[in-house]
């Protein structure tokens, strides 16, 4: 597979080089070293940078050493965002299981993570625990970028409870997937969906409350289910990205 790395300096270094192919730009920091010490780079190799804001580089190594890689540009692109943005609403749950839902919903092409602390969330982020966990999501929302070769790098928000969670659906469309739930999320059109932002609430290990569900279908979310069975909090948000993918016709 391309090796593919991120640093958010590109789009400055490839304006003071001129802009164009033929520009030479410098990879530093942590991704520089993984380059050249992991995955053993050389000059000479094939690479794609980017700097997670839709730019894209393409080029060769021309030299490297423990703290930089130089590569020559032979073409540039630029990718717009793609709208409406998924945006998925992960509720925390024990082990790493949110953590592998935040993985696959970014190869799976959201646009952003939102930390949701849920009633019935098991794991809680207090204190340092938020940093932290915000930290840690953030590396793990970097790295399946890099794998899936993104141009653009999810934004990982601040925890929220469910009473600010509630209060996104007033400028978004919002979908809360529930077992119980009548509408399949597989009725779902593009026109639903609209051009704005999509947010996806994806509930923790024991489901969402009975209390939380009245309070975000009040605020206008769309309660739906993926089928007959009953999916883990790891699953089922990238099983629904899937089809929300399918529904605004990029898969």
């Amino acid at each position: 597979m391309a090796h593919f790395y991120l640093d958010d300096s590109l789009a400055a270094q490839l304006e003071a080089a001129g802009g164009g192919p033929e520009a030479v730009v410098a990879l530093r920091g942590p991704d520089a070293r993984h380059a050249v010490t992991v995955a053993r780079v050389r000059p000479g190799e094939s690479l794609r940078l980017g700097d997670g804001a839709g730019l894209v580089l393409h080029g060769t190594v021309t030299d490297v050493d423990s703290a930089e890689l130089r590569l020559r540009v032979h073409e540039v692109e630029r990718h717009a965002l793609p709208t409406p943005r998924i945006l998925l609403a992960q509720a925390l749950a024990k082990g790493d299981r949110d953590e592998l839902a935040v993985q696959a919903a970014t190869e799976l092409g959201v646009a952003g993570v939102i930390p949701w602390q849920a009633a019935r969330s098991v794991s809680r982020w207090e204190g340092a625990k938020v940093a932290k966990g915000v930290a840690r999501w953030s590396s793990i929302v970097r790295e399946a970028s890099k794998q899936s070769l993104r141009p653009w790098l999810p934004e990982v928000e601040q925890l929220v409870s469910t009473a600010p969670l509630a209060a996104r659906a007033s400028g978004a469309v919002m979908i809360v997937l529930d077992t119980a739930a009548e509408r399949p999320l597989s009725s779902v059109t593009a026109a639903e969906l609209g051009e704005g932002d999509l947010v996806l609430a994806v509930g923790p290990e024991g489901g969402i409350a009975d209390a939380e569900l009245a309070q975000l279908e009040a605020a206008g979310a769309l309660r739906v289910r993926l089928g007959d069975t009953v999916l883990r909090t790891s699953t089922a948000g990238p099983a629904a990205i899937a089809l929300l993918n399918a529904a605004l016709g990029r898969w």
